[in-house]
């Protein structure tokens, strides 16, 4: 009963959205704009419907009937893309303890269908919109939940950050031995209508640092193969650095985790442009959340030497020159704290505004958006981000200052209140 009257009632809102597009042309102002490679002072950026059409000084000439948006307090960037999400990972209650950290939805009915998951899973979408995050890539879920979650909001029926999504990992259990057979695993995820294969290649994950590999490297190519030859990027789990060595090698777009990456690794990764995702924050997020996940005191020690490990191989990528990935891999509690890897991204030697890259310009192009997402200019998609202090000082900024967040020429998120009706 509840399954069906859930469904029904994000379809009505789906089609109540779908009836109200946001149109017309807006003219914001920022205090200055970082529109993804430059700083515009007193910048003026004019929207019509979800794209850009102009971007410059407050000196240039807008169209008369733009309506305008004051945000001239704030630093104004791109939407920023979260390369490493669950969204669908979520408590019932929402207050409630996970169970064990293990499974991937606790404390759910099995009988639960995928729109009820996304619908039951909607405030992860907004705490994320809170974050300035408007993009994001959703690397596992259970029972085609995150697809229906990408369609809910696609559709207007939840709000949240365009998704982009891989359903169920492919892991040990199901690892193939042959490209025929990777074909044949793979088709079957992208008639379901994935965007990207996920792959569990080693162990690892939520309380365990087990960096032991699952799947061997011609099981990767088989996988990466199959996946290439039908349109779709793969996405490789590993937590150590011998299957970080496999996923590259093998062709995976990208490596998500990993520690202890050796100096070829490395090499390899710059000569393939593999980007890595190493989600640093994430064992962060656990051991602050210990206790409401239930971690055994023993567990909390092994956290912290895989952070170290992990911050030293990103410090190490950096100057190696490796492609690296804004990854926050939120789960639960997580949400709202989407942008926190990029602190971790500075401490490891890229300036401020490299580190907004990894959630922008690299993101986007990993994406095969580079054209459409990460930058603030002309035929570019209006996302939009306004900060209460300055991210390219002080990255920081973003964790408590995003006031204000448009996507696609709608404004999803507005804390700002030095305005009443758009203007100061």
């Amino acid at each position: 009963m509840l399954k069906i009257a859930v469904s029904s009632f994000v379809t009505c809102l789906a089609v109540l959205a779908s009836q109200e597009p946001d149109v017309g042309t807006k003219a914001i102002r920022f205090k200055s704009l970082w529109d993804g490679s430059r700083v515009i002072r007193n910048a003026v950026v004019v929207v019509e419907g979800d794209r850009i059409v102009q971007v410059g000084p407050a000196t240039m000439r807008v169209p008369r009937d733009a309506v305008p948006i004051d945000l001239r307090r704030y630093v104004g960037i791109p939407g920023l893309i979260d390369l490493h999400t669950h969204m669908t990972y979520y408590r019932t209650p929402p207050t409630g303890p996970p169970g064990r950290a293990q499974s991937p939805l606790p404390a759910q009915s099995p009988s639960a269908g995928p729109a009820d998951r996304a619908w039951q899973a909607r405030e992860n979408a907004r705490l994320t919109l809170e974050t300035g995050v408007t993009t994001v890539r959703d690397l596992n879920a259970a029972g085609e939940s995150d697809l229906a979650m990408r369609g809910l909001i696609s559709s207007g029926a939840l709000v949240g950050p365009r998704m982009f999504v891989a359903g169920e990992g492919l892991s040990a259990p199901r690892r193939t031995t042959s490209l025929a057979a990777g074909r044949q695993t793979v088709d079957s995820r992208v008639k379901a209508g994935v965007d990207w294969i996920k792959v569990f290649g080693s162990a690892g994950g939520f309380d365990s640092v087990d960096t032991t590999q699952t799947v061997s490297l011609a099981e990767m190519q088989s996988i990466v193969d199959a996946a290439h030859a039908l349109g779709r990027k793969v996405a490789i789990h590993s937590y150590g650095g011998p299957g970080v060595r496999d996923a590259v090698r093998a062709g995976a777009d990208s490596v998500e985790h990993g520690i202890d990456l050796d100096d070829q690794t490395l090499t390899e990764m710059v000569r393939r442009r593999t980007v890595w995702v190493p989600t640093i924050d994430h064992n962060r997020y656990y051991i602050d959340a210990k206790d409401e996940f239930g971690f055994r005191p023993e567990a909390i020690p092994p956290l912290r030497q895989y952070i170290e490990h992990n911050l030293d191989s990103a410090r190490r990528a950096v100057r190696a020159g490796v492609r690296l990935g804004m990854g926050s891999d939120a789960v639960y509690s997580m949400f709202g704290q989407n942008t926190r890897e990029l602190e971790w991204f500075v401490k490891a030697g890229l300036t401020p505004a490299q580190a907004l890259a990894t959630a922008t310009t690299t993101a986007a192009e990993l994406l095969a958006l580079g054209n459409r997402l990460g930058r603030v200019a002309p035929g570019y998609t209006a996302d939009l981000v306004a900060v209460d202090g300055d991210p390219l000082a002080d990255i920081t900024a973003l964790f408590s200052g995003v006031r204000w967040v448009m996507k696609a020429g709608a404004v999803v998120v507005d804390r700002d209140r030095t305005r009443g009706d758009g203007t100061k």
